[in-house]
């Protein structure tokens, strides 16, 4: 009997590889477009070449003063050797994503949890860094890495937030003093200026009046240094003038004048008075 064969076809994708396997055994690979092949003998896996992303579940790590933060990555990668990826490991994707873990635990395990929380940026830098190119372990390569979330545990954040109301409650309390602080320093400095005001506008009164009493005592002196006789019995009749209508009766003189007392027209008046 005529021996008949039979072959069918498939269609390999844009972006996507194929893989001929013969009886389970890789054979070769097929880029996108039309490829036959022998049924029940052979088959053509396709893998996707094209970006994918993945989401790493949260996990717990340790930094280095011993606080458990959960941390949350994001990744894009694309297979770059549809070989390795598909036949040289059991999960390429999950051996991956175990890799990534283990370098954030060992880059985040080296700081302190208030660095490690203000440091996402450097942590996607050292962990690209640390990754490098896999396609030669696991034919895939990571396209681009972001910390989504570095979040401590409820207990650590509890006492994150208790520190926190206590640093604003002490700046609040320091700056409340401060200011009270101030307010005393300005209210003894006005009273202080007010005081001295006062007592200067004192001195400069008294200073005044010296110098008035001084241009007074100063003014009669001069005035009596150019007197005459004449002028020192006017004020004698003038001071007896006034004794005369006071009710004194007693009148002291010197005894060298009193050959003149009578002269003094108000004289009589006052012995008449002082007879009565």
């Amino acid at each position: 009997m005529r021996g008949r064969s039979y072959a069918f076809f498939k269609i390999v994708p844009q972006n996507n590889a194929g893989l001929v396997e013969t009886l389970g055994k890789y054979r070769a690979r097929r880029e996108a477009g039309l490829h036959f092949y022998v049924p029940f003998f052979q088959t053509i896996r396709k893998v996707s070449l094209a970006m994918r992303p993945l989401r790493l579940p949260d996990y717990s790590v340790i930094t280095a003063d011993n606080a458990d933060i959960k941390a949350s990555v994001t990744l894009n990668y694309h297979v770059t050797n549809a070989v390795k990826y598909m036949y040289e490991n059991t999960d390429s994707v999950e051996s991956m994503a175990q890799l990534v873990r283990g370098h954030l635990r060992d880059i985040i395990g080296r700081m302190e949890l208030d660095e490690a929380l203000g440091s996402t940026t450097k942590i996607n830098v050292q962990l690209a860094d640390a990754i490098g190119d896999l396609t030669n372990t696991y034919g895939i390569n990571v396209d681009r890495i972001n910390i989504d979330e570095l979040r401590p545990s409820a207990s650590i954040q509890e006492a994150m937030d208790k520190q926190l109301t206590a640093d604003r409650e002490r700046v609040a309390t320091i700056a409340k003093a401060e200011g009270e602080a101030r307010s005393i320093e300005l209210t003894t400095k006005a009273k202080n200026d007010a005081l001295m005001a006062t007592a200067k506008a004192e001195a400069d009164a008294t200073k005044t009046r010296a110098e008035a009493e001084k241009y007074r005592i100063d003014t009669v002196q001069a005035g009596l240094a150019g007197a005459d006789d004449k002028y020192f019995q006017n004020q004698s009749i003038n001071a007896f003038s006034t004794l005369a209508g006071s009710s004194s009766n007693l009148v002291v003189v010197n005894g060298q004048e009193l050959d003149q007392l009578g002269q003094i027209p108000v004289a009589g008046k006052l012995l008449e008075k002082g007879l009565k």
